[in-house]
C-alpha cells in the first residue's frame, strides 16, 4: 500500500508540477539577472512551493475551509494575478537601477518573483495544492503515508530547483538576443496560460 501511494503522489505532482514545461516560462521571467541571482530564485521558489504544498498536505483542506475559499476562486484570483507578469514579460518592463540602491531593488526583485509567479502560482498552484490536499485525504492520517508525501514535496521542490539551474545554462546559450525573443513569445503563452486559469474557474462555478 505504501509503494502504491508513493509511486501515485509522485506521478501526480510531477504531472501537475512540470517543472521542465515552466523552464521556458523561467528564462523569461529571470531574463537579465546574473546566474547567482538565477540561483538564488531557483532556490527560493523550490523552498517556498515545497513549504506551501506541505502545508497542504498537513493543514489544506481544514485552512480553506475555515476560510470559506474554494479552489475555483483560488484558480481565478491566479490567473489574474498572472496575467500581470505575463504583461511584463511582453513589454519588457524592466526595473531601472543604480549604484548600491540598484543592487537592494535587484535583490528585492529577486525575492518577488521567486514568490510570485514562480512559487505561486506556477509551482504550487491550484492544481499542484487540490492534487496534494486529495493525496494528503487518501493518507487517512496514516503518519507513514503522510511521511511519505511530505518526502514526495521535497523530491517534486529539489526537482524544480534542478531544472531551474539547467534553464540558467539554457539562457546563456541563448544569449542577449535568444532571451528577448524567449521572453516575449512566452510572455504570450504565459497571458493565455492566465486566462485559461481565469476560465476554468468561471467554468467551475458556474458548474458547481
Amino acid at each position: 500500500m505504501a509503494r502504491d501511494f508513493l509511486i501515485s503522489a509522485l506521478v501526480t505532482l510531477l504531472v501537475v508540477v512540470d517543472p521542465i514545461g515552466l523552464v521556458p516560462t523561467f528564462i523569461g521571467i529571470t531574463h537579465g539577472l546574473s546566474q547567482a541571482y538565477r540561483r538564488q530564485v531557483a532556490a527560493r521558489a523550490a523552498l517556498i512551493a515545497g513549504a506551501i504544498l506541505v502545508g497542504a498536505a498537513l493543514i489544506g483542506d481544514r485552512l480553506i475551509d475555515a476560510l470559506g475559499i474554494s479552489i475555483p476562486a483560488f484558480r481565478i484570483a491566479g490567473g489574474l494575478l498572472l496575467f500581470s507578469i505575463a504583461f511584463e514579460m511582453l513589454f519588457g518592463v524592466r526595473m531601472r537601477r543604480e549604484g548600491q540602491a540598484a543592487e537592494e531593488a535587484v535583490e528585492e526583485h529577486v525575492r518577488n518573483i521567486a514568490a510570485f509567479p514562480l512559487a505561486i502560482p506556477l509551482l504550487a498552484g491550484p492544481g499542484a495544492i487540490t492534487a496534494t490536499v486529495l493525496l494528503a485525504g487518501r493518507a487517512d492520517g496514516n503518519l507513514v503515508l503522510v511521511g511519505l508525501l511530505i518526502a514526495v514535496v521535497a523530491l517534486v521542490a529539489t526537482a524544480c530547483f534542478a531544472t531551474f539551474l539547467l534553464a540558467a545554462r539554457i539562457s546563456r546559450l541563448l544569449g542577449t538576443t535568444g532571451n528577448v525573443v524567449v521572453s516575449r513569445l512566452f510572455g504570450v503563452l504565459l497571458a493565455a496560460l492566465a486566462v485559461q486559469y481565469v476560465v476554468d474557474g468561471i467554468r467551475a462555478v458556474l458548474s458547481g
